[in-house]
């Protein structure tokens, strides 16, 4: 019986570890706390184009780029794309901090696990920042789009 379950459970941890969306692909549906506290489902924006971007407080590069993020935000109109950040960050208090301090008025979720957290598993998330573009029917059109990019997409 051990060896069953042991078996199980090594074709199960593959499967995570190799779980990766790609262009064609259904936004995943996975539900985070946000900064505000509330439960957030990352497939509920139905009609709208979604950036999901992976990030976390001690990446500097994340940092930067939630700069041009919230310069994007700011640009275009709210009724077009929802930027969704989802941070790895393993503590919360710096998360927020950096949330305050980058000027991010974007939903922004967490998954405190860090590369481990099941949300970068389902992307596929093997390093930071990562972005994924999905278009007003959940589907994946882009990986790691530039800011001009995106603007260029989701404005044809």
């Amino acid at each position: 019986m051990r060896k069953v379950i042991f078996m199980i459970l090594m074709v199960a941890n593959t499967f995570l570890v190799n779980a990766q969306i790609e262009v064609g692909d259904k936004i995943p549906s996975v539900t985070l706390k946000s900064s505000d506290n509330s439960d957030v489902n990352t497939s509920s924006f139905n009609g709208k184009y979604v950036l999901v971007d992976f990030w976390a407080s001690w990446c500097g590069p994340c940092r930067l780029g939630n700069k041009k993020l919230v310069k994007l935000h700011n640009g275009v109109s709210a009724d077009k794309i929802e930027i969704i950040g989802i941070s790895i960050d393993t503590d919360a208090n710096k998360w927020l901090r950096a949330i305050e301090k980058d000027k991010i008025k974007f939903t922004q979720l967490i998954d405190p696990k860090g590369f481990d957290a099941n949300a970068a598993i389902l992307f596929g998330v093997e390093e930071l920042p990562s972005k994924f573009l999905f278009n007003t029917e959940g589907i994946l059109i882009a990986k790691n789009p530039t800011e001009d990019e995106i603007t260029k997409l989701i404005t044809n």
